[in-house]
């Protein structure tokens, strides 16, 4: 039996580095940060976290992506209704306490004046977040659980920036109600048993 490849010392200083970056800010906010701060609780040169990134915005990115990929993907349990409570309710948590929510709040805020800065959220993690929904909307239509008469990318659209708009833009709260109050208006115009009016 191949023994498995030792494990790549770039990779694990990039993961190292990310990992450094979310517990200071979780620590000292956005704008307590500084590549110099990170360099020191990592343990690194400030050469070593430039050669990765060309600004802390763009650290900051891949730290938020590193939750968010590792963390709040979809479980498919099979119940399109359950997957999306659970994803929301999760997601929803995660947004709301460190290190990923006040990280993601004050780099939302900080593209409100960086055009660059906004298309790379918009990619990488708005985008994203749609994709996944649409994808797991889509296979619950091939299975028979929504209508299969309609396209469901707009409703994914909806489905996903209404928790985010709520989340970013208003004081309101993301409880289980509201989680349920979204589902069921989804279900209600897309389930299998939904006719058109």
């Amino acid at each position: 039996m191949t023994p498995p490849p030792p494990r790549r010392r770039g990779e694990e200083r990039t993961r190292e580095l990310l990992n450094a970056t979310l517990g200071l800010a979780a620590e000292v906010g956005y704008r307590g940060l500084t590549i110099e701060a990170i360099a020191r609780r990592a343990g690194v040169g400030k050469h070593t976290i430039y050669r990765r990134w060309s600004s802390i915005s763009e650290l900051l990115l891949d730290a938020l992506s590193h939750v968010w990929s590792t963390g709040l993907d979809y479980n498919t349990t099979g119940d399109i209704r359950e997957d999306l409570r659970e994803q929301f309710i999760r997601s929803s948590s995660a947004l709301s306490s460190p290190p990923l929510g006040p990280i993601y709040r004050a780099v939302i805020t900080e593209a409100q004046s960086d055009e660059l800065l906004r298309e790379t959220i918009d990619a990488r993690f708005l985008t994203v977040v749609e994709q996944r929904t649409l994808d797991r909307i889509r296979q619950a239509q091939a299975e028979g659980q929504l209508r299969d008469d309609v396209d469901l990318q707009y409703p994914a659209e909806i489905l996903s920036g209404t928790l985010y708009y709520r989340w970013v833009l208003t004081a309101r709260p993301i409880d289980e109600n509201i989680i349920d109050g979204l589902i069921n208006m989804f279900m209600d115009a897309y389930g299998a048993s939904a006719t058109e009016s």
